[in-house]
């Protein structure tokens, strides 16, 4: 009967369920806070739905991280409250409007870096030694860990809990990423972080590159020092930072070759970019009257990212008058105070669903910071890019995306009105822009494999294997000395030192042989006197 059919049906679905739940595996969770929580996130929502145990830790004061149905979170208090975390986090978006000299922004750096590593590291050491927290990570024999290792509480976690890591990052600063993988990062063609230089750079963009590259090991011991003492400290070790990170099984890199430069990767590097963006979703009613109001002309989207909550008044009103030059309508994320000359065409609005309004064929123009999720949304939809770059790895996305064709940079500081409206007339009039963001945006699609299902693979790869030491390269058991073939190149050379002495030796002996013959034929004679 049908009813039996059903019930059947009915039956193989709850059974199939069951099986898939006690098919999934566990998987401890170490995220980071901020954007970067963003694209992580998606990546655990599909594993949950693939029926795996997600067990996330973040701190009880937090930016984006907040509770979540899809899996278990577990809190543990920080030695800072709420209200000091939005400040701090504002505060690095305000900043980025000081108008400051080299030395001054130097300052500011180094105290910004100080605070910051002083307040998560002691997070950090909160966490480890929280004992009721840390027993039940080590009783729930978790399959492996998956963390963002910028602040490398996790990494510590996954040494002591000797756990397989999956590491899921945008990148780490001074390289340490490719350092802590053996990979190869030649100076000449890998631009470092902070340079805003291409691939293909000059003489002096590659002296700037070299002298970055010998003085980053500096900077990143400074920023690193606290966790490296405490990381010696919880595992009763000296232990470098450099080295917890070489432990990790697989780097999930929110890269794509579309969008970088082209450069040597390591077989446990896998580069996701373009996780984040997600299918298109129909617009609410509220953003499709917008949108269609907008008629022929079309919309911008313009957004700052979140930790920029307002801007100065006298840089507000610039971006207005310039936005009020353009016929389209400029939907503007943006909570402070509106400025008193806000065109009609400029729709102010707290939130606005990014992704899905870059999707939608009226938009003509994205106007971005640069954070590495709106460039590649911005790829993914094939829309051109107006970018403002405030911090961070904002300027080298800048750059990349500029070097592209695919859109231009502005300089947050020292943009005027003019310039801001020139460039988004450029941008949406000249049809080179809209044609390299489609050739790039082509590219980036055209692939075998979704950037979030390849995501998902390897981490049930790492839970299933328990690691992936196959992909380790032997470099990781080589010293320097070793890895540069220094001892084989000086036994080599010993080699032709020492042939090149005999040989000189022989050649000496020979020649005093045959000098001394002659010598003794040569014996003069006595004449005979009368």
């Amino acid at each position: 009967t049908v009813m039996g059919r059903y019930q059947t049906y009915a039956g193989l679905v709850l059974f199939l369920s069951f099986w898939s739940l006690a098919k999934g595996g566990k998987l401890l969770v170490m995220p980071q806070d901020g954007s970067h929580w963003l694209s992580m996130r998606v990546v655990l929502e599909k594993l949950q739905e693939r029926g795996h145990e997600i067990v996330a830790v973040i701190p009880e004061a937090t930016l984006l991280m907040k509770s979540s149905q899809s899996f278990t979170i577990k809190t543990y208090p920080v030695p800072y409250t709420q209200e000091f975390l939005d400040r701090f986090y504002h505060s690095i978006g305000e900043r980025s409007f000081d108008n400051l000299s080299f030395l001054e922004k130097f300052t500011v750096l180094l105290s910004n870096v100080s605070e910051m590593t002083s307040m998560f590291s002691s997070a950090c050491r909160h966490l480890l030694y929280d004992e009721e927290l840390m027993k039940y990570l080590h009783d729930s024999k978790f399959d492996a860990i998956m963390v963002d290792p910028v602040l490398p509480c996790g990494p510590i976690i996954a040494e002591h809990l000797s756990l397989p890591s999956v590491y899921f990052m945008r990148g780490l600063p001074c390289t340490l990423d490719y350092k802590a993988t053996q990979c190869p990062s030649p100076l000449s063609y890998v631009p470092r972080t902070f340079m805003s230089s291409s691939d293909h750079m000059t003489f002096t963009e590659r002296v700037k590159n070299l002298l970055a590259g010998f003085s980053e090991n500096l900077f990143c011991y400074y920023f690193y020092l606290k966790y490296q003492s405490l990381a010696s400290e919880f595992l009763h070790r000296e232990v470098t930072v450099l080295e917890l990170f070489s432990k990790a099984s697989i780097w999930l890199m929110r890269y794509d070759f579309v969008f970088e430069y082209p450069r040597p990767i390591m077989p446990n590097m896998v580069y996701i970019g373009g996780v984040n963006c997600d299918q298109k979703k129909p617009l609410s009613k509220e953003f499709e009257a917008i949108v269609n109001a907008s008629g022929e002309h079309g919309i911008v989207v313009f957004s700052l990212g979140s930790m920029v909550s307002e801007i100065p008044m006298k840089k507000a009103t610039e971006i207005a008058d310039a936005l009020g030059s353009v016929p389209q309508t400029v939907l503007w994320r943006y909570t402070g105070e509106a400025p008193p000359n806000l065109p009609k065409n400029v729709k102010l609005v707290k939130w606005l669903p990014q992704n899905d309004l870059l999707a939608h064929p009226k938009t003509r123009a994205f106007i971005t910071h640069g954070g590495s999720h709106g460039v590649y949304e911005g790829i993914c939809n094939a829309v051109p890019m107006v970018l403002m770059p405030l911090f961070g790895d904002q300027m080298d996305n800048a750059k990349r995306v500029e070097s592209r064709g695919a859109g231009l940079t502005l300089n947050i500081l020292e943009m005027t009105s003019k310039d801001i409206s020139t460039a988004l007339k450029a941008v949406i009039n000249d049809k080179k822009y809209k044609e390299n963001i489609k050739r790039l945006s082509d590219l980036h699609l055209d692939r075998p494999i979704h950037p979030l299902d390849l995501a998902v693979h390897w981490v049930e790869f790492v839970m299933r294997h328990k690691g992936a030491p196959h992909l380790r390269p032997a470099a990781h058991d080589l010293n320097w000395i070793q890895y540069h073939s220094l001892d084989v190149i000086a036994f080599l050379l010993a080699v032709v030192l020492l042939s090149l002495f005999i040989s000189l030796k022989c050649c000496l002996f020979c020649c005093r042989r045959c000098c001394c013959k002659k010598g003794r034929t040569r014996k003069p004679t006595k004449s005979k006197s009368h």
